[in-house]
């Protein structure tokens, strides 16, 4: 099973392909999806762009994402909800499967803290995924949240069929 992780930012939003046989992970590929634009409307459409040049490169059969948490910035929040919304939109017209998690599941699962800090969660994706080199934070996030999914969401189902309008 192939599984894309996605960690959503509106300047920067990461992600990470998995490969899971079982209990057995491997690294695909990570990077850093980085908007464009002047005004929201463009830095959106730049993420959406973005992930589906990764869903057509590494063609997942399922999809995780991290759940928005509310912090004391309500503007932030905003923002982050909607780079959220353009993600689970693209990916359920790739027609996969997502399961969503919260950051602190995603900590604990793969860090086995749930409040662990960033430089944690690298190390142990690391760890977990051998020979993989995380090319930001945000990469080694969004490979946190795809290990996640491989050990509670990913199940040998079909996929979701995109809806015509």
């Amino acid at each position: 099973m192939r599984i894309l992780g996605i960690d959503p930012g509106l300047r920067t939003l990461g992600w990470g392909v998995i490969e899971s046989h079982g209990s057995r992970l491997s690294h695909v590929a990570n990077g850093l999806c980085k908007s464009d634009g002047d005004d929201l409307g463009e830095r959106l459409l730049s993420l959406h762009n973005q992930i589906v040049e990764v869903i057509a490169e590494h063609q997942p059969d399922q999809a995780a994402i991290e759940q928005t948490f509310v912090n004391k910035d309500g503007a932030g929040t905003l923002k982050l909800g909607q780079a959220r919304g353009v993600a689970l939109l693209t990916l359920a017209q790739a027609g996969l499967p997502v399961g969503e998690y919260a950051p602190n599941r995603v900590k604990k699962t793969v860090v086995g803290v749930g409040h662990a800090e960033k430089e944690q969660i690298l190390h142990m994706v690391k760890l977990q995924l051998p020979g993989c080199q995380p090319k930001g934070a945000d990469a080694a996030d969004a490979l946190a949240i795809a290990i996640c999914h491989a050990f509670y969401g990913a199940t040998p189902q079909a996929r979701i069929k995109q809806v015509a309008t």
